[in-house]
Order: C-alpha cells, then structure tokens, then sequence
C-alpha cells in the first residue's frame, strides 16, 4: 500500500541538520536507519558520527546500514538518561524520535545529559513524526502535551537553556525543532 507510506526523510533532515564535513554527531534513537546512514555520511571521515539507542537490536540494524553505506560510525547501547560521553563531546545532537514516548521526568533528564553533551554553540535537532489527520491521526503520529506538532521538544530545550529555540519546519509529515547551546558569551534567549 504505497500511500500509506511515510515520505523519506533523509535528504530533507540532512538539509535541517545542516552537518557539515568534519562535524562531531550523537544520534539519538536509531529506529531510522536510512537517517543514520546518511547523517554519518555528511560529517564523513573527518568527523564523528555516535550513533546510541537503548535497544542493542535497533542499533546493530542502524550500523549496519551505515556500514553498508560506506559510512564510519561508532555505536553504543546505553540509556538516554546517562550518555557516556564527556562534556562538550559534539558538535550535533539528533534526537530522532525519542521523547514522545517519554515520561516527562525522562525527557528532562535525557535534555540535561544532551546539554552536558553539547558543546557551548553546538544544536540540538529534534525531529518527530507529525500527527497526521482524519483516521491516520488515530492510527500513529503524536501531539505535544499541548495538542501542537513540536510542543514535546520546544518548551524542552528552552528549559535546558538552550536559546533560538524554535520549529524549523514541518514537512513531509516530520517536525524539526532546532535550539542552540548557550555559552562562551552566547546570551541565552
């Protein structure tokens, strides 16, 4: 049934993300592995592409994927909740569908170790299926505690002090909220 599904979101998000060779990347959730393939491509072998899941089975499928398409990637099972990296380690974080199905003390604790992780001046990308319509909106997709497509990161990554937060886009049935690190003389907003 080719109408049910989902456009690809690849070259779009690659777009959004606005990665650039040599980036230092953490992927968040890697359910998309066409996503995770193609982020690593882009900071290529001069950067760094991490990718992490909590799910060891989601993971080894997004590597291999990655591997296959000629990309370098490093890969790690660990919780959200505790990132096993130093402060300040990327440059990029994508946080690839991970907080809707959050409890709400999850999601702060996830954005504290994303901010720990960032480095001053570093993003942070949040991209999540939009809620569709009519029947497809009962079947999948998700609202924001507030009814609104985005409202789950937005009020996130604001409280975590990251500034410029805004919603990028919302195309394709996808979201992109982007916020900025604050710090080293950047004013928080």
């Amino acid at each position: 049934m080719r109408w049910f599904r989902k456009t690809t979101l690849d070259p779009l998000a690659v777009s959004m993300s606005g990665l650039k060779l040599g980036d230092r990347l953490l992927m968040l959730g890697c359910s998309d592995t066409a996503l995770a393939a193609a982020l690593a491509r882009k900071v290529g072998l001069t950067g760094r592409a991490c990718l992490l899941d909590e799910s060891a089975d989601r993971l080894d499928a997004a590597a291999a994927v990655v591997t296959r398409e000629g990309a370098l990637v490093e890969s790690f099972t660990s919780s959200m909740s505790a990132l096993p990296f130093e402060a300040g380690s990327f440059d990029v974080v994508v946080a690839r569908n991970v907080f809707p199905s959050m409890a709400a003390s999850t999601r702060a604790t996830v954005v504290h170790e994303v901010t720990r992780v960032v480095r001053a001046g570093g993003r942070c990308i949040v991209i999540d299926d939009l809620p569709r319509g009519a029947l497809g909106g009962l079947i999948g997709g998700h609202r924001g505690e507030d009814g609104s497509p985005g409202s789950i990161a937005v009020p996130l990554l604001a409280q975590a002090g990251f500034r410029g937060v805004r919603t990028l886009a919302e195309r394709e049935g996808f979201v992109f909220v982007e916020g900025v690190k604050a710090g080293d003389g950047l004013a928080k907003s």
